[in-house]
């Protein structure tokens, strides 16, 4: 584990700790800490911007976790993004911020740029690929200046998809050259829960569109070698899952695809072919998408509708969202993911360039509820892995994908240890 310093007395500290799913991720952060007490402990802090809410926030883990001593020996760091002093301070004490206060196309510059300027290492669970792509363009070759990794989407966005397909990868004997992938989500009887800023950033992502078809213009990328699969329908019935299927519409194919160019530039290997997609169910589900998917694709497109969707209709048709953690606790135990990964290639000695792919793989990734239990043992893991192994990382710094910064680290390993699951499975 990285040493700390009187300079930077911190391994790690939780930016955004009183929010929805910083909570969550106090108590993982706390939990890693009792597992490694010792001569190689842990030592991590809290920041945001009330004082006061932090110390409720601790004093509520404590009880949750029966570790009476969060209260009492959890440093306590005030930031606002809106303080560039405060983050500078708060940068300068920590190996790592993990950086969950979003939506981050508000909130999320602030902290790399501190992170940069301040030496300090940056992770987060963002899921918004115009972010992500902006702090590459932007902010990678003053990352790579001064030493610092920025990795982004270390939650379900997009860990279990970017590593998923890694995996893959390695199990395959040949060169796998396409894959689709099939999100399976299992909520028990009483819904999915969701929170206002996972809808806030759904909702200002589709409005904003077209500036991130112009951002990835600025990028100048020539295309990539295409040897894999041809994208399917918008509606389809996949015979893999059993049940109607629509394109997954959050981060992952955007992440991934930045994962294979790395790894086609830097390390010259092939690049694998994504597509990505998640199960619906019958077709009452389709009907039902299809009504609510075109009022909200009419929404967005005004800034009175957005108004609606962020202010109004959320509290009023998802009675699933929760702004009380212990609310939650219980929708969220019944809840949890699959992620089945159908990849097909040339087996090894045969030339991908002559005929057709002779060689399939089927994988899958499973684990607990996605928004705030996998995310959380994910962005957890990901930081640990950058503390323990930060050798292993490429280059000397940069703005990364979690797939091309962790994909010589143990990360996956790590992750099999907590809440996700990577196998090899049979074709269907």
């Amino acid at each position: 584990m990285s040493a700390v310093t009187p300079h930077r007395p911190y391994h790690l500290i939780v930016f955004g700790a009183t929010g929805f799913t910083g909570q969550f991720v106090v108590d993982e952060v706390a939990r890693y800490a009792a597992e490694t007490a010792g001569d190689s402990a842990l030592k991590w802090a809290v920041a945001g911007r009330s004082r006061q809410r932090l110390e409720a926030a601790l004093e509520r883990a404590a009880g949750r976790l029966s570790m009476p001593e969060l209260r009492t020996d959890t440093e306590i760091i005030v930031a606002d993004v809106s303080d560039e002093e405060s983050l500078a301070i708060m940068c300068q004490q920590g190996v790592v911020i993990l950086n969950c206060v979003g939506p981050y196309r508000f909130h999320g510059e602030p902290v790399v740029k501190a992170c940069i300027e301040n030496g300090a290492h940056y992770v987060d669970i963002c899921g918004e690929p115009q972010f992500l792509e902006r702090m590459q363009l932007e902010y990678h070759t003053k990352a790579l200046d001064r030493g610092v990794y920025v990795i982004g989407s270390c939650g379900f966005d997009s860990i279990p998809a970017d590593l998923g397909i890694l995996y893959t990868q390695r199990q395959f004997r040949g060169t796998l050259t396409a894959v689709e992938s099939f999100l399976q989500i299992s909520s028990g009887s009483e819904g999915f829960c969701g929170h206002d800023t996972t809808w806030q950033s759904a909702v200002h992502g589709f409005a904003d569109s077209s500036s991130l078809r112009r951002l990835r213009k600025k990028f100048g990328h020539k295309p990539l070698p295409v040897v894999g699969v041809k994208k399917r329908g918008y509606v389809f019935f996949s015979k893999e899952i059993e049940q109607y299927t629509i394109p997954f519409m959050g981060s992952d194919p955007s992440v991934v695809k930045r994962t294979q160019r790395f790894l086609y530039e830097e390390e010259h290997q092939s690049p694998v072919q994504y597509s990505a997609y998640i199960g619906v169910g019958g077709l009452f589900s389709i009907v039902k998408l299809f009504c609510g998917g075109l009022l909200f694709w009419f929404m967005v497109k005004f800034s009175l509708g957005r108004k609606l969707l962020t202010r109004v209709a959320l509290s009023f048709f998802s009675p699933t969202q929760f702004t009380d953690l212990s609310l939650a606790l219980w929708q969220i135990e019944d809840t949890c993911f699959s992620l089945t990964f159908f990849g097909e290639g040339y087996s090894e000695g045969t030339d991908p360039s002559e005929g057709t792919p002779n060689a399939k793989i089927c994988t899958q990734v499973i684990g607990a509820e996605p928004g705030y239990v996998a995310t959380v043992s994910a962005v957890v893991q990901a930081a640990v892995t950058v503390l323990n192994e930060v050798h292993s990382l490429p280059r000397r710094g940069g703005v990364y994908t979690p797939g091309a910064a962790f994909y010589k680290t143990s990360l996956i390993d790590r992750l099999q240890n907590h809440s996700i699951k990577f196998s090899v499975r049979n074709w269907p």
